[in-house]
């Protein structure tokens, strides 16, 4: 069992080479799809002896189904720029390829565990945020044109235990510069769809999403960062629907100026 571990980027430099050094000892080869960073990312990859390609940024699927087509070997583990691989992710990984025959299943899930605002999240609605990422690429394809993107798997799928170390948000300011990029991404989609902002979108939902975080997911159990949390999710469903609804109105007629 041989492994390609898949990589896009952009402007990664701060975060790569963690990420990178997490799957130097079980990748039997590192492809980067770089979307034309302009840090030293390339430079990292090159140090790795990543096989590099660079494209425009189109979208997450696109760019990590590009990135797939160059893989050499049927098996690939998706991974970001700022996920590691943890010892006991590697291990199962490396029993993997030691056993006699390739497993009969389609893909693997992973458990990942986010590292936020100086603690690991075990709550939240963050945890055990399982995500298939080690899979057959003849029988996998990422799809979704904006935000969520996910893959579609043609067969069964197993687990694995070892967690995928997530460091998502270097700060809070930065999870809020973010908040407002996938919104306005997920706006974007909602709007495609033809689906429409009502008062309940902007009043009942974002309070329903912090009860449930903080409540029914346990996110009192992670302290501040618990609180953050979900308070941060309520803002986003908040902001969701508000960007829609102002993309709905700017197609509309504008009202002259009133008396």
């Amino acid at each position: 069992m041989k492994i390609s571990f898949v990589i896009i980027t952009k402007n990664e430099e701060k975060r790569l080479e963690p990420c990178l050094q997490s799957i130097k000892d079980i990748a039997d080869e590192i492809v980067v799809v770089d979307a034309e960073s302009q840090d030293g990312t390339l430079k990292i990859a090159e140090k790795y002896k990543a096989r590099i390609w660079k494209r425009p940024w189109t979208n997450y699927s696109d760019q990590k189904n590009f990135a797939n087509n160059h893989a050499r070997f049927p098996w690939i583990f998706s991974i970001d720029a700022d996920e590691r691989l943890s010892p006991q992710l590697q291990e199962e990984l490396l029993e993997l390829k030691k056993a006699s025959q390739e497993p009969s299943v389609a893909a693997f899930s992973v458990p990942r565990l986010v590292f936020y605002l100086g603690r690991w999240i075990r709550h939240s609605g963050w945890y055990p945020d399982r995500k298939i990422r080690l899979f057959r690429r003849q029988q996998a394809r990422w799809v979704g044109e904006y935000v969520h993107e996910a893959l579609e798997i043609d067969g069964p799928v197993s687990k694995l235990n070892g967690h995928l170390y997530h460091f998502t948000y270097d700060c809070l300011a930065d999870h809020l510069n973010r908040i407002n990029l996938y919104t306005g991404l997920a706006a974007k989609e909602l709007y495609a769809r033809q689906k429409k902002c009502r008062w309940y979108h902007l009043l009942v939902l974002p309070l329903g999403r912090f009860l449930k975080t903080y409540f029914l997911q346990a996110g009192f159990r992670d302290g501040f960062a618990g609180l953050v949390i979900s308070v941060v999710n309520s803002y986003m469903v908040f902001i969701r629907y508000a960007k829609l609804k102002e993309i709905w109105k700017k197609g509309e007629r504008i009202e002259p100026f009133p008396n």
